[in-house]
C-alpha cells in the first residue's frame, strides 16, 4: 500500500474541481423544485461505483482500442483545461440540457461522474497510486452527498457571490493541474518514443 497524503490531497482537489458540486447547486435546486426530492444516497452510491469501476476498467478499455494512458492523460489535460476556463470566465463551452427528473441518471451521471470526472480519473491514474485515487474519490463522494443533502442551506449561507468565488478559485487550481498533467504526460510520451 502506497498511501501518500500529498497524492490524496492533489487527486482530491482535482476531482473536487472537476465534479464542481458547489457550482451544480443551482441545477440541484431546480431539480428539487421540479421533482420534490433528490435521491442523495442512490446518486452518491452510483457515482462512486462508476468512478471506481472506471479507475480499474478504463485502462483496459483504452488498450482495447489501442490508446496508452499517457495519450489519454494528455487529452484529459485539455478537457480539464477547458473546464477550468469555463469556471474562471463564467462561460459555458459545453453543457448538457438541464435534466428533467432527479433520478440517478442526471445526478450520478453525468452531473457527478461525467466525462470530465472519468477523464480526470484516468489522467490521475497515469501519475498517482490507485489507492490514493480511491481515497480521493471516497472523500469527494462523501462531500457530494453532504452537498446534495443540504444544497438549499449551502446556497443560503454562501450566496451567489460566494459560490462564484469558490468556482473561480478552483478554476485557477484546475488550470494549474491541467498544465502539470500535460507537461508530465507529454514528457512520458516523448521518453517512450525515444
Amino acid at each position: 500500500m502506497n498511501f501518500n497524503f500529498k497524492e490524496i490531497a492533489t487527486a482530491g482537489m482535482v476531482l473536487f474541481a472537476v465534479i464542481d458540486i458547489l457550482g451544480s447547486i443551482p441545477i440541484i435546486l431546480s431539480l428539487r423544485s421540479k421533482v420534490g426530492h433528490v435521491q442523495s444516497e442512490k446518486a452518491s452510491i452510483v457515482a462512486i461505483s462508476i468512478m471506481i469501476a472506471f479507475l480499474f476498467v478504463g485502462e483496459s478499455i483504452l488498450s482495447l482500442i489501442g490508446i496508452d494512458v499517457n495519450s489519454f492523460a494528455v487529452a484529459g489535460a485539455f478537457i480539464i483545461f477547458f473546464l477550468a476556463i469555463e469556471m474562471i470566465l463564467g462561460i459555458s463551452l459545453y453543457k448538457d440540457d438541464e435534466p428533467e427528473t432527479a433520478s440517478i441518471v442526471p445526478i450520478a451521471f453525468p452531473l457527478i461522474a461525467g466525462a470530465g470526472t472519468l477523464t480526470s480519473i484516468l489522467s490521475l491514474r497515469a501519475e498517482y497510486h490507485v489507492e490514493n485515487i480511491i481515497v480521493a474519490i471516497i472523500i469527494n463522494v462523501i462531500f457530494v452527498y453532504i452537498v446534495l443533502k443540504s444544497s438549499a442551506r449551502i446556497e443560503r449561507i454562501l450566496g451567489k457571490n460566494g459560490l462564484n468565488i469558490i468556482r473561480k478559485v478552483f478554476g485557477v487550481i484546475l488550470m494549474a493541474i491541467a498544465v502539470k498533467l500535460f507537461v508530465t504526460n507529454v514528457n512520458g510520451l516523448l521518453s517512450h518514443g525515444a
